[in-house]
């Protein structure tokens, strides 16, 4: 057993993953947590890290280190995605999270964030049938400052980085309460135009299976689910019919805040920004509906996984791993 702590520090979040790795690609969860710190607050519009964004991620990554020695962690791996690719004063944030950790911080490119994330989503699907073809899975990696499409069977075959989150949709567009339709058609526009340009490199049409991952789709199925609490154990796996989804994008883009922050399973850090999450979400699962469709093999179920990124570092770190070489 080798226990290893992955850090993933997105636009919205800070998210830790200790955990017992078994040397035959087993992951055992001794520590899930996570923080909303909103480290991209304002980056799409200034391009820099506020001081009271890296205050309050960098006291996160204290507690988190905290953790890990409590926890007596071997090895460990601190990536950092959208918000601090962007920010002109990275190296302030980054040098931080080093002198913490005692490791660097890794800023890592969109293609191998989607990779992660595809490598630790299919963590929450059963074995399938070694006598069936092997799906092709769409995972979906829907963040705050983008958005990861990657597509493969049991590895990626192709992947793209749109920058399109619903912190930095939200900042940009959502300024009424409830949204306006304007607002939400803006953020429809902003999207399709990412789409158009991922397309060319991700084929939608060959999607046979559709997940999403990250905090906006897992509180959106919760939402579909009708969930009375926020419950991991029944979001991570489940399987909605499209049009369940749908309705729940529809119900929570068009939600006044008071409403969306009375919901029983929305994390307070959610309530600005599930707006815009959720017009993403919609737009992308009808843009995959649409291309498979026309393929002849129509888009029917969605799947949801807890599991993502932070699982996918945490595998990357077996001494082992071949995937982590590469």
């Amino acid at each position: 057993m080798t226990r290893v702590a992955a850090f993933d520090c997105g636009t919205n979040s800070i998210r830790l993953l200790i955990a017992d790795l078994d040397g035959q690609g087993g992951l055992t969860d001794v520590v899930r947590t996570l923080e909303l710190v909103r480290l991209g607050e304002g980056v799409d519009r200034t391009g820099r890290f506020t001081e009271a964004a890296l205050e309050r991620t960098l006291a996160a990554t204290q507690k988190f280190a905290d953790l890990c020695r409590e926890h007596e962690v071997e090895r460990l791996r601190f990536v950092a995605t959208s918000a601090t690719r962007d920010a002109a004063n990275r190296a302030e944030f980054t040098d931080a999270v080093q002198s913490i950790l005692g490791v660097p911080a890794e800023v890592i490119p969109g293609t191998e964030e989607a990779a992660l994330s595809f490598r630790g989503a299919l963590t929450a699907l059963a074995a399938s049938d070694p006598d069936e073809p092997t799906p092709q899975h769409l995972v979906i990696d829907l963040g705050g400052g983008s958005t990861e499409l990657v597509l493969g069977g049991s590895a990626p075959d192709s992947a793209y980085s749109m920058d399109v989150g619903c912190v930095r949709l939200a900042e940009r567009n959502v300024h009424s309460d409830p949204p306006l339709e304007s607002e939400l058609d803006t953020i429809r526009r902003d999207v399709t135009a990412a789409l158009d340009v991922a397309t060319a490199t991700v084929d939608l049409s060959q999607a046979t299976e559709v997940m999403g991952v990250a905090g906006t789709v897992t509180t959106i199925t919760a939402h579909a689910l009708g969930l009375t609490s926020y419950d991991p154990a029944v979001i991570s796996g489940s399987r909605l019919p499209l049009a369940d989804v749908l309705r729940s994008c529809e119900a929570l883009s068009h939600m006044p805040r008071a409403e969306r922050a009375a919901l029983p399973y929305m994390h307070p850090g959610r309530v600005d920004v599930i707006t815009a999450g959720a017009v993403i979400w919609s737009t992308v699962l009808q843009r995959i509906a649409d291309a498979t469709a026309a393929a002849g093999r129509p888009l029917e179920w969605v799947t949801t996984s807890e599991h993502d990124i932070l699982d996918g570092v945490a595998l990357a770190l077996a001494p082992d791993d071949s995937a982590a070489e590469e």
